[in-house]
């Protein structure tokens, strides 16, 4: 069992950055080997993938968010992070990190002027 705690969300402006941070309590050598992913859901949407990584450092992104966010891992740290940059209104939503089937409980992310 994984729990999963978000943070770094809040307001932004259109263009702006944030990095979100997850952090992972629990066995280490378990967060070693499972991928790690970012998730969104805005208000009267489905949740929908942002970003994965796997174990051995391997990405993938949504269409929507390519080249403007990154995700990386520390796993000495058991952490998982979402660099966001040139944010968009379109970015505003909850943003959950998962991993093993484990669902953090979410940070808000709002992007507005």
């Amino acid at each position: 069992q994984v729990q999963l705690v978000e943070s770094g969300g809040g307001l932004v402006q259109p263009g702006g950055s944030l990095r979100l941070s997850c952090a992972a309590s629990g066995s280490i050598f378990i967060f070693n080997l499972y991928a790690m992913g970012w998730y969104r859901q805005a208000p009267g949407k489905q949740r929908e993938v942002v970003a994965t990584i796997t174990s051995g450092g391997g990405t993938n992104y949504a269409d929507s968010v390519k080249g403007r966010f990154t995700i990386s891992r520390d796993n000495a740290k058991k952490t998982v992070y979402l660099q966001m940059n040139s944010l968009k209104p379109e970015d505003t939503a909850v943003y959950y990190c998962t991993c093993m089937g484990s669902w953090g409980q979410g940070t808000q992310v709002t992007v507005s002027s």
